[in-house]
């Protein structure tokens, strides 16, 4: 039993040594990080910008101009937090990271007590961990002997924004084309008792007539929304998509079939019965009518802040909420940008207010009709994206923001 714990505490040794050779955004799950904290791809994109800062390092000027030489984390800190710290433009925090490939360890792995130390030398900036003190994570494989070892998990470790803040849109409001919102199941009935249908209750549905709900297609479990609203382009008037507000989850029990019924001239008729589902939970009440998608597999995801590609425009084109017009400091919005124009989670754009229209009045028997430039408003990020549209998160602001305002890359 003592040689297998060494070998155990080798492997894991072992891993996190391999693990800090990975580029800084990378949530690693050799490190012993429970399944929710696995399997975060890695684009040749990002490889190339660890490893082209790997070399280069970044300029002092991209530092903050009160930037210290060691901070020590806090609980409560956040990684956008942090890399405000440090940076002027905190969106860099990855290059910051990944100029040192073979010593600094992954930003989600990061944890209250540990000491931040910024290194500049020949114009550049470096940042690492220092040395583990006593209770922090290992580093050398250390020879053990069988016990109860309790082993610190990513869990605990600083998260990139306040998770509370965008927790519920990582399962709850979803966006579905116009072809997946015809096809989606509709509830047609309820026990004759129930007008409203809740946690516990039983339900019935029926899928298209071409596509009956069965549960041989593989799905048992469901989202039921309704009333999904188009989500236009505020420029083009292009629809981009349908926002359904989640109203709770359902399991199916069983599939729809088809049932021979007696006729009240003693014929039979062939009547189709709809599939039967539970609700397993709700946030609101439902109803008749109500519909159902399936449940997508649960995402993890990286939401290590970072720039997109210069260039790169888009439009605030709704904000989450009830006749919501306006919006401010950590509340959600959707851009008419997603992974088909090549956003992605962590994405981090500037957001710019449009310029008043005036009157130039300022030379005599003169009126022109004038606008002044759009100014920077506040900061966002991509914490969800969809083909056409994404979620994103106001981090910044420094005055309301509406349906309308553009955003761009913020380098």
């Amino acid at each position: 039993m003592h040689q297998h714990s060494h070998l155990e505490t080798t492997r894991r040794t072992t891993a996190r040594r391999a693990a800090a050779l990975l580029p800084a955004w990378l949530l690693v799950a050799a490190l012993g990080a429970p399944a929710a904290a696995q399997n975060f791809p890695v684009t040749p994109a990002q490889r190339g910008t660890a490893e082209q800062v790997a070399a280069a390092g970044v300029p002092l000027s991209e530092l903050a101009p009160d930037a210290p030489d060691t901070y020590t984390v806090k609980r409560g800190d956040t990684l956008w937090g942090i890399s405000g710290v440090f940076l002027a433009r905190p969106w860099r925090w990855p290059e910051l990271w990944g100029m040192n490939l073979q010593d600094i360890r992954n930003p989600h792995l990061i944890y209250p007590g540990q000491q931040l130390v910024l290194e500049r030398r020949d114009g550049r900036a470096t940042l690492r961990v220092r040395q583990a003190a006593a209770g922090d994570l290992p580093t050398e494989t250390v020879r053990v002997s069988p016990r109860v070892r309790i082993e610190p998990l990513s869990g605990s470790a600083v998260p990139a924004v306040q998770t509370h803040l965008i927790e519920a849109f990582l399962s709850e409001p979803v966006i579905v084309d116009e072809a997946a919102l015809l096809q989606a199941p509709r509830i047609v009935a309820a026990s004759e008792t129930r007008v409203l249908i809740t946690r516990g209750d039983r339900a019935y549905v029926r899928g298209p007539t071409e596509t009956p709900l069965q549960r041989s297609a593989g799905a048992t479990e469901y989202r039921v929304f309704r009333n999904a609203r188009p989500i236009k382009d505020p420029v083009t008037s292009a629809v981009l998509g349908y926002e359904a507000p989640y109203l709770g989850k359902a399991s199916l029990v069983r599939g729809e079939t088809v049932q021979a019924v007696r006729t009240s001239s003693g014929g039979q008729q062939q009547m189709p019965v709809p599939a039967t589902i539970d609700i397993v939970s709700a946030k609101e009440e439902m109803r008749v009518g109500d519909r159902l998608l399936p449940e997508p597999p649960r995402v993890f995801t990286s939401y290590v802040p970072h720039a997109p590609a210069a260039g790169l425009e888009g439009t605030i084109v709704s904000i989450y909420g009830e006749a919501v017009a306006i919006a401010g400091q950590s509340q959600v919005v959707l851009i008419n940008k997603g992974t088909a124009d090549g956003i992605e989670s962590g994405h981090v754009f500037a957001i710019l207010k449009a310029g008043d229209r005036r009157v130039d009045r300022s030379q005599p028997g003169e009126r022109t009709d004038i606008k002044l430039p759009d100014e920077r408003n506040g900061l966002l990020m991509v914490f969800r994206p969809f083909e056409k549209l994404s979620y994103a998160l106001i981090l910044e602001i420094s005055d309301t923001v509406q349906v309308g305002d553009r955003i761009a890359s913020p380098q």
